[in-house]
């Protein structure tokens, strides 16, 4: 049976596989290596990165099963503005363009007023048109850029309110 529900601590080497995993379509397509952009997601995220969200930084995290194996995730922060940022919202590729992601966007919208806030805000690789595209379709609204020298691309940022 498929479901969302809480990450749990032995499911983080999951977690780290399709968050990779799925980052690491947009690296190739866009051409990101360990080299020009080692900061970016694909290659960043390890276990100790999010043991450390979970237990230090108290993030909320949570996983998409589909018969018992993790094909999909994503985890909020919160931010010192009193609003949720979504962070690696992220689905296997092979388990792509089914809904699970619009699954995962939804539970966090939910998750999001439980938790007493209003307002969802995300970072996204501003050339990844299609993903922006995507957001939008859902209710986001672009506010804004920024580039970082660390990238070899542009921070996009959207918001929504829920």
């Amino acid at each position: 049976m498929d479901e969302i529900r809480k990450m749990l601590p032995n499911e983080i080497p999951e977690c780290v596989n399709v968050i990779r995993s799925a980052f690491l379509t947009v690296a190739d397509e866009l051409g990101f290596t360990k080299d020009n952009a080692p900061r970016f997601t694909a290659f960043a995220i390890d276990e100790d990165r999010l043991k450390n969200q979970s237990t230090e930084e108290k993030r909320p995290m949570y996983v998409y099963h589909d018969h018992g194996k993790v094909v999909g995730y994503y985890s909020l922060a919160f931010l010192d503005n009193g609003s949720v940022e979504i962070n690696n919202l992220s689905v296997l590729p092979e388990y792509r363009h089914i809904g699970i992601g619009e699954s995962l966007l939804e539970d966090a919208e939910k998750k999001t007023k439980e938790l007493g806030k209003n307002k969802i805000e995300i970072g996204i690789v501003e050339e990844n048109q299609v993903l922006k595209n995507w957001y939008e379709k859902h209710g986001f609204v672009h506010t804004g850029i920024k580039k970082f020298d660390f990238f070899p691309f542009t921070c996009g940022y959207m918001e929504k309110y829920v």
